[in-house]
């Protein structure tokens, strides 16, 4: 064998080996220990992370919060029946957090940012924590736009700024939920977005709230969050 043909032998073997590409990807996989009353213990995830979200076979998804020397407790979000010891369970690779875009307006959403009004999939520009740090005082813009409710009684007598907190306190029904729905109402072609957030609501009683802001064309500027009467303590503790 000559020199040369040595040589041609031996850049051609380096070029392959320059352009091999390994389709072997490494994943962790967790194993579910025990379930019960919405909270998994699972072996197997070494690497996860504090309040990382994790993904069971079943499609259920779950918060990594009680981290363990040799396992992790998980809060399961949603519809924990179906999980069994045994299943598999996969890290997510991002904190507990929800997709965020315009495509969110005129939406109703569960607290996941998943959809639940079976009008599709949400296109979204990006994903933000759920939990993190409130802007410090100086950083925050000066209350000095009125927020009118629509009700003269209150713009007149307790004027609302943009920005500000206000609490509506009172029995079951004096209407503060219909006090809420006007001032969403009010906010038509005004440039402010709403979100009205149902914690613990019947099903039928939300459907009846999103059917008037629809008759009244406010639902466009208007996301709804749906954590209801059936949801489990920790979809409601998000929302």
């Amino acid at each position: 064998m000559t020199e040369n043909k040595i040589n041609d032998m031996t850049s051609d073997l380096l070029s392959r080996i320059a352009q091999f590409r390994s389709d072997v990807e490494v994943e962790e996989i967790g194993k579910v220990l025990e379930i019960g009353d919405g909270i998994a213990r699972v072996s197997g995830l070494a690497s996860v992370r504090s309040q990382e979200l994790v993904a069971f076979e079943t499609g259920a998804v779950g918060i990594a919060f009680n981290l363990e020397r040799d396992a992790v407790g998980v809060i399961v979000l949603g519809d924990y029946f179906s999980i069994k010891e045994g299943s598999i369970v996969r890290k997510l690779g991002r904190i507990i957090s929800i997709p965020v875009g315009d495509g969110f307006l005129g939406r109703v959403i569960n607290p996941l940012g998943e959809p639940i009004d079976g009008l599709g999939p949400i296109p979204h520009s990006g994903y933000r924590p759920i939990e993190r740090v409130a802007p410090d005082i100086h950083e925050r813009s000066d209350v000095d736009t009125p927020l009118l409710t629509g009700i003269k009684a209150i713009d007149s007598m307790i004027p609302i700024g943009r920005g500000q907190r206000e609490l509506i306190i009172g029995d079951r029904q004096t209407g503060k939920t219909a006090l809420a729905i006007d001032t969403i109402i009010n906010q038509r072609d005004k440039g402010v977005y709403c979100i009205y957030v149902a914690i613990g609501q019947k099903k039928s009683t939300v459907a009846q709230i999103i059917s008037r802001l629809e008759s009244m064309d406010a639902l466009s500027h208007t996301i709804v969050v749906v954590a209801g009467a059936d949801e489990n303590a920790s979809m409601q503790y998000i929302a």
